[in-house]
């Protein structure tokens, strides 16, 4: 008679957490663009610093009537937006290449909980991001600001809206990474979901000018919007008819993208085949 061997035990999610992680440190890209990311965001950092140190230079602290905007050396556009691009792009390229090669289907005999795999490839881009959002932005804030002391025009942490703009700058490259994800998911190819994360992260805010209220509405829905309203210290100025939105709309925002698009990703995952 024979004996039949007992199933192997269901993989726990902390398992499919380690299994990601083994994918995503193989790859030698991965480090390159996270070191080359890290390098570009304090080289915008520390170059706008430096433009702004020699725009000073001949003036004293007395002659300057605000300064305030000076801790947005730190947090420069260009390295910023960088972040966004790329973070977006890998979490789109995360599940998107596995319906590309063909391994999503070896993954789903493996492990048939669908879900389960893609939520642990979120805990996994959420930990790697955030580390790394984590250590940029205030090494961008030290830098920019150890420069800008040379000439009397350092910003302190304390400053008003600083711990704030850290913070955004900091979760901006999760929050990019799960929605490229969720929309990886949804468009489960490589080319069409690094686009479309891109179109909807940074392209499509640029059809909705700030100049009508109805547009301008649409436009402070989008994550480079709210990222760019929390990382700036002031608020509605007076007598600008258009309304911003407030800092706790854009935290909103920023929470919004990446649970939207990973719930419908998960709600179409287990329905289409692979």
């Amino acid at each position: 008679m024979t004996t039949l061997a007992p199933a192997p035990p269901a993989a726990r999610f902390g398992d499919l957490v380690a299994a990601e992680w083994i994918k995503m440190r193989s790859l030698r890209s991965t480090w390159w663009t996270l070191a080359l990311t890290t390098l570009f965001i304090l080289g915008s950092a520390v170059t706008a610093a430096l433009a702004d140190r020699q725009n000073l230079a001949g003036t004293t602290p007395e002659s300057r009537n605000y300064q305030g905007f000076l801790c947005f050396d730190a947090f420069p556009p260009a390295g910023y937006v960088t972040l966004m691009l790329v973070a977006g792009s890998i979490g789109a390229v995360t599940v998107a290449a596995e319906y590309g090669s063909g391994l999503i289907r070896t993954t789903t005999v493996a492990v048939p909980a669908r879900r389960s795999v893609l939520l642990a490839k979120a805990v996994l881009l959420s930990a790697v991001w955030g580390v790394l959002g984590a250590v940029v932005s205030p090494a961008a804030f030290l830098l920019s600001q150890a420069i800008l002391s040379g000439s009397d025009a350092g910003v302190p942490i304390t400053h008003p809206g600083v711990l704030r703009a850290m913070a955004a700058c900091a979760l901006v490259a999760p929050v990019c990474a799960l929605t490229g994800l969720g929309l990886g998911a949804l468009i489960r190819h490589g080319a069409a979901a690094v686009l479309g994360t891109c179109f909807g992260l940074l392209v499509l805010p640029m059809l909705f000018p700030v100049s009508k209220q109805w547009s301008a509405d649409v436009n402070q829905l989008m994550v480079v919007s709210a990222w760019r309203r929390l990382v700036q210290t002031w608020g509605q100025l007076p007598g600008d008819s258009i309304h911003i939105a407030t800092v706790t709309e854009s935290w909103a925002v920023f929470a919004l993208w990446p649970l939207v698009t990973l719930a419908l990703a998960l709600l179409v995952i287990r329905r289409r085949d692979v």
